[in-house]
């Protein structure tokens, strides 16, 4: 585990190749002083892919389209989304539906064939093969017993592009951590056992959290030094950094 207190533009190029890159930029929808897009960040990001990398990024639909001309200058295609539906959410003065999901979009270097990027399939356990019990008339008469039979289409099927999960409102470290949960599918359906993540947007560093559980390597970069420091207090709390650990 590897946590840098920086500007993700000079330091995350150099700790590369990543097998993965997770963003969650600053939107840039709200007035808050932190809350400024970042210029510059993905050119240098598709740069610092391996072959067969790929790049997640977190985003609104709003924040995604405003910034539609970078992800063309960076040639990077759309492969795929998550639609993260949370049970609560945010509402603009001027909106008229409250706003109950975030973007998760999978992107890939145009360069590089579809085949060649890694992709393990994401399947869901919701839908494995099970015992099920289940009444059925019976061949005499008397007590009408309940029958068992193995589900006929059951067995692991591919996970669902709307996932749901709690956001960490009330004990978040950071005003828009994400979830272990969620960052664990991008983990582990695009970055190979033992390969490099990097959280070029690290916020609270969850992603490490899920990079840990997930078997995967992780350099993180957040540019505030006090939440840099939270973050690194927050996942040494639970992964034992190293000594001479960069910071």
């Amino acid at each position: 585990m590897t946590l840098l207190r920086s500007d993700c533009r000079n330091l995350m190029p150099m700790h590369g190749p990543y097998d993965l890159i997770l963003a969650d930029p600053p939107y840039g929808e709200t007035s808050l002083s932190w809350n400024r897009r970042v210029d510059g960040w993905m050119a240098l990001a598709v740069k610092a892919l391996t072959p067969s990398g790929s790049l997640w990024v977190f985003g609104s639909l709003r924040s995604v389209m405003a910034t539609e001309m970078t992800f063309r200058v960076a040639r990077l295609w759309h492969v795929q989304e998550i639609v993260w539906e949370k049970q609560n959410g945010s509402v603009f003065h001027a909106d008229r539906l409250r706003h109950l999901h975030e973007l998760v979009v999978q992107f890939s270097p145009a360069s590089v064939r579809w085949q060649s990027v890694y992709q393990e399939v994401a399947t869901t356990d919701d839908a494995r093969v099970r015992v099920v019990r289940r009444k059925r008339r019976p061949l005499h008469t008397g007590a009408i017993a309940s029958g068992t039979y193995r589900s006929l289409d059951g067995g692991s099927r591919l996970a669902r592009s709307v996932q749901r999960f709690r956001n960490v409102h009330g004990r978040a470290i950071h005003p828009t951590e994400k979830p272990v949960a969620l960052l664990d599918l991008p983990v582990r359906a695009s970055c190979p056992p033992n390969g490099l993540v990097g959280d070029w947007f690290a916020g609270s560093a969850a992603a490490g959290v899920a990079c840990w559980l997930a078997g995967r390597r992780y350099v993180g970069c957040k540019i505030d030094p006090d939440m840099a420091q939270r973050a690194r207090d927050s996942l040494a709390a639970i992964l034992p950094f190293p000594a001479g650990e960069p910071s």
